[in-house]
């Protein structure tokens, strides 16, 4: 009788989505009495639902079997789609792989049915990152047996692989569509809870992906509205927790976007799963920002043991600890390898490391290496379509401009990236224009603009509490209140009238008996006292102020 209660409890907890009661439930109801293969089904998705991955598989795998000693074997193949679809998300390939064969070869005598199109889904899957041709040929067949069988659940997911096969081939453009048609499948009911679940993550992963942050802001949106719904479901996992974290990132939210990234961190750790890499690197990315740089280097290195590439992060973490040469060497590092489309940054992926690569290079004073790397990236901003590209192409070049000497050209360039940058409502982004449009007027002799322009960003980054950006601010905001020449050494001086007088380095440093290397380092100090990001400016400032 207790069984039979408990059974019932469960079923109606499971219908009414009480993810947690239908699990306790009927884990109950399982422990007295074996239950029927419907219920080890139940079991299995209230377990998943609820983030317990190992008594889903287990329930399943019961399941599975119980079905096919049934004379089942569509019922049964349900189970090995879920098994091996869990497997594969969680990181087990080979596991994975091993359900699906076992799967296709139960459903021999079933080649036209809804569970054969799931079994393409998983092989479409397994083969997208070697052939996405002949994956999205697979993805095509599970969209024509879902629309011909009335399978809700297959044609979300064959909507989605589609879409996600188009974006590894290049074709951005024909697989959104697919990507929204699928978000639609969902959004209709008519999906079960684990597979909406997972179609909504995928869906924002890949927006993430393809650098359309507005796509994958809204529906991240409709995801959380989803999840409010269902106070039990342990709805972001794994890398969707980084992804979750990025976007949080981007808005500004970072004490939410540190939560996000630790329980991601937390969640392989537990799990002891195979690529934890990610979200180490985006705890690490949070920890930089704020200045924390221990910390920082820790989670990075903790990214490389777990087989993450850890730039370009490690590289911009080096920059800010006043190591100009190693972050240039590493950076450089990685724009070689990616010229082959196998690196860290290969692909799309290098538009990642090409704006770090432009910052480097000119905190370096190497301004012609960071106008190759903004002419690049202007380019594939152009060809992207891309809000966050296009925001991310202004402001290098941008910088560039001011680098160079040209602030009225600089001036227009970062005004269009401020814009973009504030309309995907990105807060430190927008900051960090702010800052070099300040500098550009500055360089113009708008001194009143300047600073209204340095106090606003200040403000953006004291909020965020991005203290390495603010402690360069205040820097140049100290110049601007006692006046940039009373920062100056007298060395400093003495090496900015030779700059000004066309000297090279190596000349200026033969003229004052220190090595070339010390002539760099007082340079680039140079460049940070005055707000100057290029020799020329420096020269004009020497100039203009008597000191040449």
């Amino acid at each position: 009788m207790a069984s039979a209660k408990a059974l019932e409890s469960g079923r109606a907890a499971f219908e009414d989505r009480r993810w947690r009661e239908a699990y306790e439930q009927l884990s109950k109801a399982a422990a007295e009495s074996p239950l029927p293969p419907t219920d080890l089904e139940l079991l299995a998705s209230a377990a998943y639902l609820t983030g317990r991955e190992a008594a889903a598989t287990n329930a399943w795998t019961e399941a599975h079997h119980r079905f096919s000693e049934r004379g089942q074997p569509k019922r049964a193949a349900r189970c090995g789609f879920w098994l091996s679809l869990s497997l594969l998300l969680s990181g087990d390939g080979g596991r994975s792989a091993g359900w699906l064969a076992r799967t296709q070869r139960g459903l021999k005598q079933h080649p036209d049915s809804a569970e054969q199109g799931l079994t393409q889904v998983i092989a479409g899957l397994l083969q997208m990152g070697r052939e996405p041709g002949k994956a999205a040929a697979r993805f095509e067949e599970a969209v024509v047996l879902a629309e011909r069988h009335g399978d809700a659940d297959l044609l979300a997911f064959g909507l989605l692989s589609r879409g996600q096969a188009l974006v590894e081939m290049g074709r951005v453009s024909e697989g959104v569509p697919s990507l929204d048609e699928a978000m639609a499948t969902v959004i209709s009911g008519a999906v079960s809870p684990i597979a909406a679940g997972i179609v909504y993550c995928a869906v924002i992963l890949t927006c993430q992906r393809i650098f359309d942050l507005q796509r994958a802001r809204e529906w991240t949106v409709a995801l959380d509205a989803w999840c409010s719904d269902q106070p039990d479901l342990v709805a972001f996992r794994g890398q969707c927790l980084v992804h979750r974290s990025e976007i949080l990132q981007l808005k500004g939210e970072w004490p939410d976007a540190s939560v996000e990234a630790q329980r991601a961190c937390d969640w392989y750790k537990e799990r002891e799963q195979r690529s934890p890499g990610r979200a180490f690197y985006q705890r690490a990315e949070l920890h930089r920002l704020r200045g924390e740089f221990q910390a920082a280097n820790d989670s990075y290195q903790q990214a490389v043991r777990a087989g993450f590439e850890p730039q370009p992060g490690l590289s911009l973490l080096r920059l800010a600890e006043g190591q100009g040469d190693a972050a240039a060497a590493a950076i450089r590092r990685v724009v070689n390898e990616s010229d082959d489309g196998q690196g860290p940054g290969g692909g799309l992926a290098r538009t990642k490391v090409l704006r770090p690569y432009v910052e480097i290079m000119l905190a370096c004073n190497e301004i012609k290496s960071a106008r190759d790397g903004a002419d690049e990236l202007a380019r594939v901003a152009e060809q992207s379509n891309s809000p966050f590209l296009e925001a991310a192409a202004a402001e290098a070049m941008g910088a560039v401009l001011l680098a160079e000497g040209d602030a009225n050209a600089a001036l227009g360039t970062l005004r269009e990236a401020w814009k973009a940058w504030q309309k995907l409502e990105a807060s430190f982004e927008s900051a960090r224009v702010q800052a070099l449009i300040g500098r550009a007027c500055r360089q113009l002799g708008d001194e009143d603009t300047a600073r209204g322009h340095l106090d606003a960003a200040r403000t953006v980054f004291e909020r965020l509490g991005a203290s390495p950006a603010l402690e360069l601010l205040d820097a140049e905001m100290r110049g601007l209140a006692t006046g940039p020449t009373s920062q100056l050494t007298e060395r400093e001086r003495e090496v900015l009238a030779l700059l000004a007088s066309g000297k090279t380095n190596r000349q200026i440093g033969e003229a004052l008996y220190i090595s070339e290397h010390t002539v760099a380092r007082h340079v680039s100090n140079l460049f940070n006292k005055l707000a100057v990001s290029s020799r020329t400016a420096a020269a004009a400032f020497a100039h203009k102020h008597g000191l040449a």
